[in-house]
């Protein structure tokens, strides 16, 4: 079987942002569970560590590697080593690694934006920036950049998270569009709720952030485990959009279908519970 006939996700060499905890360790637990090596990068050393030793146990090959992904340099290191650490060229990235960031527009301070925007996009567009033309050179390979249904449904008070995975979405369409026919392939993830650290470490006013931590619990249609798998499945069948529960679909369809009504739907639901 060739390269181009095996599926990406089985044996990869794969590079993982975010790997400490949440949605990047189910990652790395499952490309580990499919055969792959797995990088597992995090800003702090101590998780990236915990997952990497979790994945050795288990008989993978695991390193833990700790970068800031907004850090252009850094990320350009990670690029130039990954492949000594993982014994072999890389051959999936998974631009994971997100922080949140919530309230209203002229509440959130602009160094709150930078903030956020700096890990969350410039995170993304520095992973492809430095790993796209790599795998563009070895023909195959696939990248996977994790936005989120924010991207799309621009819910009130996260103007800032919200751009930064609408940025994350539009990179992601057009790197598909750039990469087609080279045998690398492109999916960005747009999950709904899945229970994470994301609220814990990230930055929301408090009024929100307990809905935050209750709609998790509440209303999660799935896990992070199975949006792992679902999302590796994806790319193995070079879907671009990855919409893992029902709530996310029907938020997709409903904008398309009457954008206007979407708006105005919206807007009349935060009238009701706004502080």
């Amino acid at each position: 079987m060739t390269k181009r006939e095996q599926k990406l996700s089985n044996g990869a060499a794969a590079v993982v942002t975010g790997a400490g905890s949440g949605i990047g360790r189910s990652f790395a637990y499952e490309i580990a569970r499919r055969g792959g090596a797995v990088l597992c990068v995090d800003l702090r050393e101590e998780r990236a560590e915990e997952t990497a030793k979790a994945l050795r146990e288990l008989g993978a090959h695991a390193v833990a590697y700790t970068c800031d992904v907004g850090n252009a340099a850094q990320m350009a290191q990670l690029a130039e080593t990954s492949e000594s650490l993982l014994g072999r060229p890389v051959t999936l990235v998974v631009n994971n690694a997100g922080v949140g960031l919530g309230g209203q527009i002229g509440d959130v301070t602009l160094e709150e934006w930078h903030w956020c925007m700096n890990v969350n996009l410039w995170g993304v567009v520095h992973g492809c920036h430095f790993f796209a033309p790599r795998l563009k050179a070895l023909g195959y390979g696939g990248i996977i950049n994790v936005a989120s249904a924010a991207g799309f449904a621009a819910a009130p008070e996260m103007s800032t998270y919200n751009v930064t995975k609408a940025g994350v979405m539009s990179l992601s369409e057009t790197l598909s569009s750039e990469l087609t026919g080279t045998g690398v392939k492109v999916t960005v993830l747009c999950p709904t709720v899945v229970p994470t650290n994301i609220v814990n470490d990230g930055k929301l006013p408090s009024y929100r952030a307990e809905f935050a931590k209750s709609a998790m619990t509440k209303f999660a249609l799935t896990n992070s485990d199975e949006v792992a798998r679902k999302t590796l499945d994806a790319l193995d069948k070079g879907q671009l959009y990855m919409l893992p529960q029902i709530d996310g679909r029907i938020a997709w369809m409903f904008k398309r279908i009457a954008p206007r009504m979407y708006a105005r739907s919206l807007g009349e639901a935060y009238r009701l519970v706004a502080p």
